[in-house]
């Protein structure tokens, strides 16, 4: 399977950890929280150290999305998720250099709402795919969902090896916030933003092109409880504890061990600076595009590693050889390589 374009969106509207800050200390909803919980708030906002300099949001007011019921919450998705989808896939189309109604499947993965049919039906309403365009939406994978993603679109291509296949991984982590005292929820609160991802692939070899494969997984459910979305009062309420730092790196650690051969670079989920760091250590790397993705943009959840992918193709170098990884609920981790033949083009 190898990679024709790769295209990222955001949200127009732009906030940096103080615009938060500021915009949580208007919301009601604040007043309900201890003066611990706010002062937990400040520190991780106002203080500059959580690696994090703006966030983008579908929301053009932060402040009373605390203020939404569930039913309000999941509109907001089933409105942006489609719309900030079509606004990744549209410049991957375009520097593939082929229309919608080319592609042959559409896989799209999401944990942030919920819609039936899936965001992938209103993709292919809104781009004009044809009718028997193969439509899957994978949802509840969680930040770490983008690799499978990858991984299903894989299995078509081998069954189908003259398709045009499109994956797109999109979050509206905004219509997913939620307030209370839980010090995971007030961390989430300043970690996550919105976003979507979007790649073109196919079968169609040539030397300079990026291949994916080499896909590997590891799943815990023993550690479910660490990291997932739980129901409150029909709102989702991300759990978020203080293992998960090095949960992640363990696993990815381990996932790394079985790896094809020692890569040029190594992309990452932005789970986070703590996970960064403890990712960085177990691997004994340097996640430049990582830590600018969480620097620009924050954890999008399931774009995340896809963002760093963009980021790195800007200037490829001649590397020849990366290895990414993703994690997040299940607990679940999964990693591919991509690989390019540039000796062969010499």
């Amino acid at each position: 399977m190898f990679l024709e374009s790769i295209a990222t969106a955001v949200p127009p509207h732009k906030y940096s950890q103080v615009d938060c800050l500021e915009a949580l200390q208007r919301s009601p909803a604040t007043n309900q929280l201890r003066p611990g919980s706010m002062r937990l708030l400040k520190r991780l906002l106002g203080g500059g150290g959580s690696g994090i300099n703006q966030r983008h949001f579908c929301l053009d007011e932060l402040a009373p999305v605390f203020e939404l019921d569930a039913q309000e919450l999941n509109e907001t998705f089933e409105r942006q998720a489609p719309e900030l989808a079509t606004s990744a896939l549209t410049p991957a189309l375009a520097q593939a250099g082929i229309c919608a109604s080319q592609l042959d499947a559409l896989f799209v993965c999401t944990c942030t709402g919920y819609l039936c049919p899936g965001i992938s039906s209103y993709l292919a309403e809104n781009l004009g795919m044809k009718s028997s365009t193969y439509l899957q939406d994978l949802v509840g994978l969680g930040c770490g969902a983008a690799i499978p993603t990858l991984r299903a679109a894989k299995g078509f291509l081998a069954t189908h090896p003259e398709a045009k296949v499109a994956t797109v991984a999109v979050e509206v982590c905004s219509a997913a916030f939620y307030a209370d005292d839980d010090p995971g929820v007030l961390v989430s609160l300043c970690l996550f933003g919105d976003g979507a991802a979007a790649a073109i692939w196919s079968n169609d070899y040539a030397p300079e092109k990026w291949q994916a494969n080499h896909f590997t997984t590891i799943h815990q459910p023993k550690s479910r409880e660490e990291i997932r979305f739980v129901n409150a009062g029909g709102k989702l309420k991300n759990k978020l504890t203080k293992t998960v730092p090095v949960l992640a790196a363990a696993a990815v650690k381990s996932l790394f061990q079985s790896r094809h051969s020692d890569p040029d670079k190594i992309l990452s989920h932005a789970g986070g600076r703590e996970v960064i760091e403890e990712v960085e250590r177990h691997l004994n790397c340097t996640l430049n595009e990582t830590r600018s993705v969480l620097s620009e943009c924050g954890n999008m959840s399931s774009p995340s590693v896809l963002f760093a992918l963009a980021k790195a193709l800007e200037n490829p170098r001649e590397d020849r050889h990366w290895w990414l990884t993703s994690f997040g609920a299940g607990f679940a981790a999964h990693a591919f390589e991509l690989h390019r033949d540039l000796a062969a083009a010499t």
